[in-house]
């Protein structure tokens, strides 16, 4: 049987070492911060230096760029050329142009290799959680997953995908055009945290705190009742930070103990993602396992 790859954009936000262990291929996103100059996250750009910058420099908003056609096909060329069928998990395309970017070079691939298997998928999720799907579908393919049950398995789970979120104030959201259903709720309020739901593709308002302590007390609040009546086997968990790690580590280690049977994995959100949401995201992803 023809041996398959798993492949995803920048947004899944895994570190290099993740990337180097789960054996995967990455497709980054460009930010640009300051200049003219779109730069490849990750590669051309530590996220680590991007967040210092915005830290330091408050007034100032990034701006992101997808993965072209061209940067997909260079990707899926080198797979092919190493004998794989491939599977592309891709941001959710309410957030991005990236998934149509994968499916175009998709077509241009099969045309060129008419026996090729080939799916792009949107995931509907985006950063940390993202990267909770690749890692479930690389743990997976490990078990021997043919390729039609990995995707099969991955399209039957991801609506029960959710990240639970804070971040402070809304101003990199608004300007970034994502405040969307967000708005709607909580008006212009920029000094305030408020709380916020990504699910099925797209974020909605979960209210507001009026302290970042408050926000993530409704935060794990909303992370418990989300799992009641779930089996620590079913689903999986990760926390995703920004800018501080000290803080992020402290609420990391309050979920562990509310959850202590359940996997917690510990991430920092990408350049790609904070262009939206500042320098201070904070909070959870969850999903159930996909042989669940």
């Amino acid at each position: 049987m023809k041996d398959y790859r798993i492949i995803s954009d920048g947004s899944c936000d895994l570190n290099v070492l993740d990337i180097e262990k789960l054996d995967i291929d990455v497709v980054p996103f460009y930010v640009k911060f300051k200049t003219d100059e779109y730069k490849k996250e990750g590669k051309e750009i530590e996220v680590r230096q991007f967040y210092e910058d915005l830290v330091e420099n408050p007034n100032i908003f990034p701006k992101s760029s997808l993965p072209t056609i061209n940067d997909y096909l260079e990707v899926f060329e080198n797979a092919v050329k190493n004998n794989y069928d491939i599977i592309c998990l891709c941001i959710t395309s309410k957030f991005s142009g990236s998934y149509n970017s994968a499916l175009n070079a998709k077509n241009i691939m099969q045309e060129k290799y008419p026996n090729l298997n080939i799916t792009v998928i949107d995931t509907t999720v985006n950063t940390v959680l993202q990267g909770l799907v690749v890692k479930e579908a690389v743990r997976l393919k490990r078990l021997g997953y043919s390729y039609d049950e990995l995707v099969e398995a991955i399209n039957s789970h991801l609506a029960t995908g959710r990240i639970f979120f804070t971040i402070k104030g809304l101003s990199y959201l608004k300007n970034g055009g994502r405040i969307g259903k967000v708005s709607s709720i909580i008006g212009d309020i920029l000094k305030i945290s408020p709380i916020i739901t990504l699910k099925e593709g797209e974020i909605f308002s979960s209210g507001v705190a009026l302290s970042r302590g408050r926000s993530l007390a409704k935060i794990k609040n909303m992370l418990l009742d989300y799992l009641k009546d779930s089996h620590p086997d079913e689903y999986i968990i990760a926390v995703g930070y920004g800018y501080d790690i000290e803080e992020a580590k402290k609420f990391c280690s309050e979920v562990k103990k509310l959850l202590p049977n359940y996997k917690v994995d510990f991430e920092q959100i990408g350049s790609t993602i904070a262009v939206h949401t500042g320098p201070h995201p904070l909070g959870v992803a969850v999903i159930k396992k996909f042989d669940k």
